[in-house]
């Protein structure tokens, strides 16, 4: 039998202003995107430079992980900003443990 793992994590920009809430399956991959999008305005990520990647959940079963980013999408913010910070209480970038550009600020 095969292991998937799913993730779902959150996004901030540099000003901590906004967060982005997404699910994926290869979060390298999708870190990529959301960097490389950065400052298009077709997508929420993309206009608001939010590929800081400040939290995420690792899952084995996809209905799992779609259930939990539609449950934080409710959140309001505080309660959102509560759980990142019971898991990185300083709002530090995690992308080093998947992804750097070379030109990552």
């Amino acid at each position: 039998m095969r292991d998937y793992t799913f993730y779902v994590y959150i996004l901030s920009n540099l000003g901590r202003s906004s967060f982005y809430i997404g699910f994926t399956s290869s979060l390298t991959r999708r870190l990529r995107e959301h960097y490389f999008n950065r400052g298009k305005f077709k997508t929420f990520a993309g206009r608001y430079y939010c590929y800081y990647l400040v939290y995420y959940e690792i899952f084995q079963y996809v209905n799992n992980a779609i259930a939990r980013e539609k449950q934080l999408k409710r959140w309001n913010r505080q309660k959102k900003l509560n759980l990142i910070k019971s898991y990185n209480p300083k709002l530090n970038r995690l992308n080093k443990e998947f992804f750097i550009p070379e030109d990552f600020t």
